[in-house]
């Protein structure tokens, strides 16, 4: 790979949502919050509660918040709303 190759052009790199691709290409911050809280930190329903409380606080502060987790085997960086779901009701 060329390091000048979309960061997508390979199988195994993260996999960036719409919102964060648009932030990084207009030099907007972007702050990365890991996933293993809501996941595995606390109980169900005050994670994905918790979850959305840390990224409208990322927001407020003028960044674009970019949950990360492991999603079909591939690195998701800013999940959306039913990924976010997703995570905080997997077993």
């Amino acid at each position: 790979m060329s390091l000048n190759a979309p960061l997508d052009a390979t199988p195994y790199a993260p996999v960036l949502s719409a919102e964060v691709r648009a932030a990084l290409a207009a030099h907007r911050p972007v702050v990365a919050l890991e996933s293993t809280i809501i996941a595995h930190g606390l109980p169900r329903p005050r994670n994905l509660r918790v979850a959305g409380e840390l990224e409208g606080l990322v927001r407020s502060a003028g960044a674009v918040p970019a949950t990360v987790a492991v999603l079909d085997g591939r690195a998701k960086v800013g999940l959306d709303k039913a990924e976010l779901e997703r995570v905080a009701e997997d077993p």
